[in-house]
């Protein structure tokens, strides 16, 4: 792995300046003038709603293209992206905090600006709460939303990192492994499964109800996509490949936890979408009329949770087992989602009060049966 990263140079700090600058600046013209979606958002605290363009499906679609033009045409190769990996990880991080000072600012303008309650319970001066948290809830540039937005960025560029590990292993070692194409696969199912129905974004927590500040905007410009594609640098020397039946229970594993985690969303969406849907093919049931107790959220509470715990474990998988770095990627996830889930609990118990008590006795878990 060390010998893969270039050392902290000014030279290399200049590199990935421009890499990072132009690779947002470029997503986000891209968001302004290519064709989306347009969808309308749920009620948001003050009870209006919100349409949304949204453009993911287009630039992950292009990013391929241009990827494949840059490789075929040009024979430009991606291992760069990992040679300045530590340079990338500090202008990131640096981006992260004046785009949070320039959406706090931009969020004390004068006029009406839309804000969550969210972290108003901690004692923090409030100057200190409005950076961490954020001061709007969705603060829009130039008609594009910066909230949604922001995941375009943060997942497209996991996934430009986790495609350079091929190149770098094929530029070591000449040839690509078993384990490393799965590694690129289930990143492109876990993508294009997200951005197939992108509108599910729009019912998450943070879109609905979380002020955009520097918690979010460092998250998806540095905890994301440095962190999550931790795995690949050990799968590049990892020169054993896997026997065709460790790459065969490794996708099964990989697909039980996509699918538990993307069914539960999209039947949540179908159903606000519509309450009359029908699931694993019954009408939907609901306690209530609000709470939905068909398919995955009959059994458990935060099921799409634990899908992406395994998911996150399968793509560390991927590295092997001689090796405990990679496993910090689904540590990370189960740290954060169940602490998380925790919080989900309490807002919906506060929310709807006596029907989650009896949607908790219907679905009896959180994410782990017997367990949590």
């Amino acid at each position: 792995m060390q010998s893969l990263l270039l050392p902290i140079t000014l030279q290399s700090l200049s590199i990935a300046t421009w890499m990072v600058l132009g690779f947002i600046g470029a997503l986000f013209v891209g968001s302004i003038v290519l064709p989306g979606l347009d969808r309308r958002g749920y009620a948001l605290p003050n009870g209006d709603t919100k349409t949304y363009k949204l453009t993911g499906m287009t630039l992950f679609f292009l990013t391929h293209i241009a990827v494949g033009i840059a490789t075929f045409g040009f024979g430009i190769s991606l291992t760069p992206i990992l040679q300045h990996f530590w340079s990338l990880f500090i202008v990131a991080n640096v981006v992260a905090v004046i785009w949070s000072l320039a959406i706090y600012a931009y969020g004390k303008r004068r006029g009406p600006v839309l804000k969550s309650p969210v972290g108003h319970d901690l004692r923090w001066p409030g100057w200190v709460k409005d950076l961490w948290f954020g001061n709007e809830l969705n603060p829009t540039w130039l008609g594009v939303d910066l909230k949604m937005f922001m995941y375009v960025p943060s997942l497209i560029g996991v996934y430009l990192i986790v495609l350079a590990f091929p190149y770098a292993q094929y530029n070591r070692h000449g040839f690509i492994t078993p384990q490393m194409w799965c590694f690129v696969g289930f990143w492109f199912a876990y993508l294009f499964t997200l951005y197939a129905k992108e509108e599910n974004l729009l019912s998450m927590w943070d879109v609905m109800s979380e002020n955009f500040g520097f918690m979010l905007v460092w998250g998806d410009l540095v905890y994301l996509p440095f962190l999550y594609a931790l795995p690949g640098f050990w799968i590049v020397d990892e020169t054993t490949p896997f026997t065709a039946l460790q790459c065969m229970a490794l996708m099964v594993f990989y697909l039980f936890g996509l699918i538990l985690h993307r069914e539960p969303n999209w039947q949540k969406h179908r159903f606000k979408s519509d309450p009359q849907v029908r699931i694993w093919g019954k009408p939907a049931r609901t306690i209530g009329g609000k709470l939905l107790i068909s398919g995955w959220w009959g059994i458990g509470r935060k099921l799409n949770y634990t899908g992406e715990i395994i998911i996150y474990l399968a793509f560390a998988l991927c590295a092997g087992i001689s090796h405990w770095q990679p496993f910090l990627l689904p540590l990370s996830l189960f740290l954060l989602l169940t602490q998380r889930a925790a919080r989900d609990d309490k807002k919906c118990r506060e929310k709807y009060g006596p029907l989650w008590t009896k949607y908790c006795r219907v679905a009896k878990f959180r994410m782990f049966p017997f367990i949590y």
